[in-house]
This record gives structure tokens, C-alpha cells and sequence, in this order.
């Protein structure tokens, strides 16, 4: 409350329109894309380019690239080819599907990621243990055998006639432990099974939301974090599809593997007491079924067609082109350009553009030649009907509504209001800011969209860097990536949504698992940021381009602070 007492007018106005928009966010009152039409702070010459930056052409050519890849299911042969790579173990197929859903995640939505996901786990858990239903109700029927050989007292001697037994007698009580013992495994067996599942369906959300923070593209923060640097801080640089690649992608493998060790230790896909004991003939079958499973599905596939080839290659020239256009540590490919003339955007839309136009069957060079040939239109790899079909053009929106809402506070001067506010925490050093930062989006984005969390919160972080005398890039990102960091509810991502929704998840199983998640999460971010970002973000400095951010701040605050006292 003390923070936002007494704002003036035009910082007022700036204000209640983002409450207003963060409320329908949280609430989701009004569908996201249509709240973030809603920022009308500026004249519409100023906040119309706002939703067609060049970096809503970069997330629009992922969007394109990812509709390619789906319609030719490039994607479901990726993720068959590694899992008969990794195996059928429990913890190997857990592993696997975290590798999968990561890298499908990097270059396609968290969502479609883990919707294509669940299908393929399902089908291979059922081959593992049958049908979820069947389990619990075989569980339910061994327990009820189980009571009436109890109630029965089957195979029981009295006990004074136990000295006197005869080999017979020793045979029957050989035979009731026999009988206990495998009604015991029986019951472990399914417990195993029911914890097995639960581990292989919340493996998947999650590695869509630590995979999609990999690459600029993969999910919309990433997005908002360029498009808000390229307003507050016009001449900063460092941030491209490269350098981010470079940062982001070890801290995702970091964050995977911890990520896969804790599921399988609590869900019992690894077994720490147990490395040595042999597999029983019933698991030994289920892993050969689940291979067939795998195997099955494909060859349903059949041969690899000329079109997945072909989106193949283009993908490979889409990462590869980003990643090398300016990588920082050596001369890109875009310096042989104008500076300024190529960016990220270009790239992508330029490689896109060949989807339109390139067959999706292989060409045949005799038809030059055949007078007789006949003229027939060949299908290109992706037609305008189909991305229109499959691309969420409502991010698009979402994501313009957030850089609109940047450029008002920016503009009205409300972003250096709050830093001027922001004053009490210049004494708290940087790495705890980092944690608490961290911490605290996490906790927020857990019941609120990712997308509007860091809406909300970057212009305050910059405006909180530009106090604590550090590099904005220090603070901004640990928040951008901390929004996908949400891990224990079932509302706080739509991937969490999806898994949640399969019946075989609680919500009690979701927090007691995110709640380390998120904890290891923060603490890996933070190592990330004081070790390995220092030097491609170079974050040991505070840079020119904010101090100059900084100085035209200081003289609009000064300004702010007069037509207040004047006011009064």
C-alpha cells in the first residue's frame, strides 16, 4: 500500500489500468488475449507497433516452424526413436520421456509438447501394467483373498502341537508362508505400479516447463524479457537466440537430470536399496511388452517420408542460423550485414517462408523434360490453411499486450515512480535479491499465467536494478525463467493442467514433488547467474546502456517529484 500511495495523475491512470489487467489476468475474467488489448494509457500511433515488434515475428516463426513439424509427425518419430534408445526401464523410460518432452519443448509450445506426450506414456504404461482400473480392481481382489485366508485360518496348527508336527505338517506351514509372501509381493507389486505411474505422468509437465526455457522461443517470458529490453533499454545487445542458448540450455540439462533423479527416488523408479536384487518374471514380461509397444508404434510410422526429411533440414537451418547470427564469442554470420539490418526475427521468418513453397514430395527433374507430363499442383510442406488452423495466434496478442503495457509505464513515467519507491532494498545484495526475486515469482506465477507474471513484474525489477546500481539482465532474468518454475499445483501451468486431468494424479502428489522442484529450481538459477551468465551477459559491470536508462530516469523522477510539490 505505502508503495503505491499517492502517485500522480498520469502515473495514477498508468497504475490502475495495469491492476486492472493483472486482476483479469489472475482471474482470467476475460480471456488473456482479449485483457491484453486493454493498455490505452498512449495514443494508438504509440501502442498499436507495440503488438508487431520484430520480436512477435521471432515467436510467430516458432509457432510456424512447430505447426510443420506436427503435420507431419516429425515430432511423435523423435520422441519413439529415443525412447527405444534410452530402454524400458522404469527409470530409463522416465528419463527418456523428460529428454523428449524437453527438446520438443525448446522448439514447440510447453502444451503441445506434453499433450503429444501422455498418449505415447500411456500406451507404453499399459503395456507395463495393464490398464490402470484392471490394477486396482486385481489389488482390490488379492486383498479380499488375502482376509479370507485370514478369516479362515487356513494352513494354522495349535501351538502346542507344532513340537510334535510331522513332515506333513511342516510342508503345510512351508506352504501358507509360500502362499503370505506372494499375497505380500502381489501387494507390493501393485504399489509399485501406482507409484511407477504417477512418476511417468508428472514427469512430463515438468520437463515441458524446464525444457521450454532453453531457447528465446520456447515459451513466452523468454519473449516478453526481448521485447521489454528492447524498450527500456534500446542500445542493449547481449540477449539473442545465441547467448540465451548458451545460458539457458546447460541450467535446463542441470535442472533435467536433478529433476529425473528426484521423481525416480520418490516414486520408485530407482531403487537405492535395492541396485542388486533380481527383477521378477513379471516385470522382466512387462518391459518386453512395453518394447514391442514402442517398437509397434513405429513402424506405424512407416518409412521416413521425403516431407519429414525436408522439415527436418529446415528445422536444423532454423537453429542453427538463429543460434549462429551473432553468437558474442566470435563473429556471426549477420556481420557481413548492415548493423541493425538482420535480427532474429528475419532469420526465423526467412526460413519459415520456404515451408509455404517447398513440395512435401520429392520433386522429379524428368518432368522438365515429358512433354506429356501432367500439370498437377504439388502439396508444399505447409499450407496457409493449416498454420491458420494450428497457430495460437492469441499469444500473439497476449504477448503485444505485455509490451504495450511496458511502453506505457515507460512512457507515463510510472516505472520510474516505483523506482523511486524501490529505495528501502538498496542495501540487500544482489545474490539475495536474486533468490528472493526468484522465490517470490515462482510462488505468484504458481496461481497466476506465467505470461502476465512477468508482465507485471519486469518493469519493477529493471527500475530495482537500476537502484541496486547492477545489471538489469541480473535481476530480469532469474524472474523470467523463475515464472516457468511452477511446479506444485495443478492450475499453475496448462501442462500441469493436462497431467492432472488423466485421473491418476492428486493434488497432494503434485506439491510434495514440485515443492523440491521448485526449491532446486531457484537454487540452480541462482548458481547459473553468478557463475556462467557473468560471462556471456557480462553481468560483473553495470553496462553504458542502462546507465544511460539511468540518467534519463533521474531527470524524469526529478520532474515527477516537481509537478508534485507544485500540485501541492
Amino acid at each position: 500500500v505505502l508503495l503505491f500511495l499517492s502517485p500522480p495523475l498520469q502515473e495514477g491512470r498508468c497504475l490502475y489500468v495495469i491492476l486492472l489487467m493483472a486482476l483479469y489476468w489472475c482471474t482470467e475474467a476475460l480471456p488473456l488475449a482479449v485483457t491484453a488489448l486493454l493498455p490505452r494509457i498512449l495514443p494508438s500511433n504509440k501502442v498499436c507497433p507495440q503488438y508487431f515488434l520484430d520480436t512477435n515475428f521471432l515467436f510467430l516463426s516458432g509457432l510456424i516452424m512447430a505447426s510443420a513439424i506436427e503435420e507431419w509427425n516429425l515430432h511423435r518419430r523423435i520422441a519413439l526413436r529415443v525412447l527405444m534408445l534410452v530402454g524400458v526401464q522404469p527409470a530409463r523410460l522416465i528419463l527418456g520421456m523428460m529428454l523428449t518432452t524437453s527438446f520438443l519443448s525448446m522448439w514447440l509450445s510447453n502444451t503441445a509438447s506434453t499433450a503429444m506426450m501422455l498418449p505415447i506414456a500411456n500406451a507404453i504404461l499399459k503395456s507395463l501394467f495393464g490398464d490402470k482400473d484392471t490394477s486396482k480392481d486385481m489389488n482390490r481382489e488379492n486383498e479380499e483373498n488375502q482376509a479370507s485366508l485370514q478369516q479362515n485360518k487356513l494352513y494354522t496348527l495349535p501351538t502346542e502341537m507344532q513340537f510334535l508336527a510331522s513332515t506333513e505338517d511342516k510342508d503345510l506351514t512351508e506352504e501358507k508362508e509360500v502362499a503370505g509372501d506372494g499375497l505380500s509381493d502381489l501387494k507390493k507389486e501393485e504399489e509399485y505400479k501406482a507409484n511407477i505411474w504417477k512418476g511417468f505422468l508428472i514427469s512430463i509437465p515438468y520437463a515441458a516447463s524446464i525444457g521450454g526455457t532453453a531457447t528465446l522461443t520456447g515459451t513466452a517470458p523468454n519473449l516478453i524479457l526481448l521485447g521489454q529490453l528492447k524498450s527500456y533499454f534500446p542500445e542493449c545487445d547481449v540477449v539473442n537466440f545465441g547467448s540465451w542458448f548458451m545460458f539457458a540450455f546447460p541450467l535446463m540439462l542441470i535442472f533435467l537430470l536433478l529433476g529425473w533423479l528426484w521423481i525416480c527416488i520418490l516414486y520408485g523408479g530407482i531403487n537405492l536399496r535395492g541396485w542388486r536384487t533380481k527383477k521378477s518374471n513379471i516385470r522382466v514380461d512387462a518391459e518386453a511388452r512395453a518394447r514391442e509397444v514402442i517398437k509397434e508404434d513405429y513402424q506405424k510410422l512407416g518409412p521416413t517420408k521425403f516431407a519429414e526429411q525436408a522439415i527436418f533440414f529446415l528445422f536444423c537451418m532454423f537453429a542453427i542460423m538463429l543460434f549462429s547470427r551473432d553468437p558474442k564469442f566470435i563473429p556471426g554470420w549477420a556481420s557481413f550485414f548492415a548493423p541493425g539490418f538482420i535480427s532474429d526475427a528475419v532469420t526465423g521468418i526467412t526460413i519459415v517462408i520456404i515451408l509455404f513453397f517447398f513440395p512435401s514430395q520429392k520433386p522429379s527433374f524428368r518432368w522438365w523434360f515429358d512433354l506429356k507430363a501432367p500439370n498437377t499442383e504439388t502439396q508444399p510442406l505447409l499450407t496457409w490453411r493449416k498454420a491458420q488452423e494450428t497457430v495460437p495466434w492469441n499469444i500473439i496478442l497476449l504477448l503485444g499486450g505485455g509490451f504495450a503495457m511496458a511502453k506505457g509505464c515507460e512512457e507515463s513515467g510510472l516505472s520510474v515512480w516505483i523506482g523511486g519507491r524501490l529505495h528501502p532494498l538498496e542495501g540487500v545484495p544482489p545474490p539475495v535479491a536474486v533468490i528472493l526475486i526468484t522465490i517470490v515469482i515462482a510462488l505468484f506465477t504458481e496461481f497466476a499465467s506465467n505470461t502476465a507474471t512477468i508482465i507485471i513484474f519486469l518493469p519493477v525489477l529493471a527500475e530495482l536494478a537500476i537502484r541496486l546500481k547492477v545489471n538489469p539482465l541480473y535481476l530480469m532474468i532469474p524472474g523470467t525463467i523463475g515464472c516457468s518454475y511452477a511446479f506444485m499445483l495443478p492450475v499453475s501451468t496448462p501442462p500441469n493442467s493436462i497431467a492432472f486431468s488423466s485421473g491418476h494424479l492428486m493434488v497432494k502428489d503434485m506439491a510434495r514433488t514440485g515443492l523440491l522442484m521448485n526449491l532446486m529450481g531457484v537454487l540452480l538459477l541462482s548458481l547459473a547467474m553468478n557463475t556462467w551468465a557473468k560471462s556471456i551477459f557480462q553481468l560483473g559491470t553495470f553496462p553504458a546502456w542502462a546507465n544511460i536508462h539511468a540518467e534519463n530516469a533521474t531527470s524524469l523522477l526529478t520532474a515527477v517529484e516537481n509537478v508534485t510539490l507544485s500540485a501541492l
